[in-house]
């Protein structure tokens, strides 16, 4: 019979906890000890930013709708689509650095550990979304300097598109994961993930859909990107929503689910 001063054990969920900060910790370190990853992907989005407003800003702004050029126009157009393109770009990190572990042997000491074993899952999850939301306030800082504002958003509002970002960022990195499971190096994961930048050039992010060719209408719309981005659009810019809101919501939970179930399968049977 124990004594009633013995300290109590840890439950299963303490443990985990416990277990998946510390996996936290040690992701964060590598991403502040090695940032030229992260600093490569995230400039990728702020590049796009800039050639496409001083650059094609005119042009393509006298395209999407009435009256004539108007750059400060199309800042606040492209803005939600590459916010969410920010997120794609850093989770091709993710990717990278779960390849990097699979093939390196730091996993296989992990599993001889008396760890939680979602903890390392789990860990690089959360480490990427952090990394997401400083990188999309990184990007937003950059065009409200250029010039992004947005139009009469409630704080609610604001709350709904930081949700819908931290969302959608949870979504893409557990696909990533996944990526970075099934890839037999870290170069062959950054090629797996690509998509998930490329995915918006295909959207709705810098040219309306009705726009586009009829036969691209269908790509560009039923996707992942072009509802989100529609939402995006909508909470800070007082665009119609629709059914977008729903779709977003829908398409996030998808695919957090399908990437979760899929990694956890992957890293459960594959003791590289």
């Amino acid at each position: 019979m124990s004594s009633p001063l013995a300290p109590a054990r840890p439950t299963r969920i303490s443990l985990a906890v416990r277990d998946s900060s510390t996996m936290l910790r040690r992701n964060l370190l590598h991403a502040r000890r090695y940032p030229s990853l992260t600093l490569n992907l995230l400039l990728t989005p702020i590049m796009l930013l800039l050639l496409f407003v001083y650059i094609f800003g005119d042009t393509m702004s006298a395209g999407i709708g009435s009256g004539g050029p108007d750059r400060a126009k199309y800042i606040a157009y492209i803005v939600p689509g590459l916010l969410l393109m920010t997120i794609g770009s850093t989770t091709i990190g993710t990717a990278v650095s779960v390849s990097n572990d699979m093939t390196e042997g730091i996993i296989a000491r992990f599993r001889t550990m008396a760890i939680h074993r979602g903890s390392v899952l789990i860990g690089h999850v959360i480490g990427s979304v952090l990394q997401s939301v400083m990188s999309v306030v990184l990007v937003g800082a950059v065009a409200v300097a250029i010039g992004f504002r947005s139009t009469d958003a409630t704080v609610l509002e604001w709350l709904a598109a930081f949700g819908l970002l931290v969302l959608f960022a949870t979504a893409l990195t557990w696909i990533a994961v996944g990526m970075g499971l099934v890839s037999p190096n870290a170069e062959a994961a950054s090629n797996n993930a690509l998509p998930l930048i490329l995915l918006p050039l295909l959207s709705s992010a810098f040219v309306p859909l009705h726009s586009m060719p009829g036969w691209f209408q269908p790509i560009a719309e039923y996707q992942p990107f072009t509802p989100a981005i529609e939402t995006l659009r909508g909470l800070l810019l007082g665009t119609e929503i629709g059914n977008n809101g729903w779709l977003a919501v829908a398409w996030c939970l998808g695919l957090a689910v399908l990437g979760y179930f899929w990694s956890t399968s992957k890293f459960n049977h594959d003791p590289k």
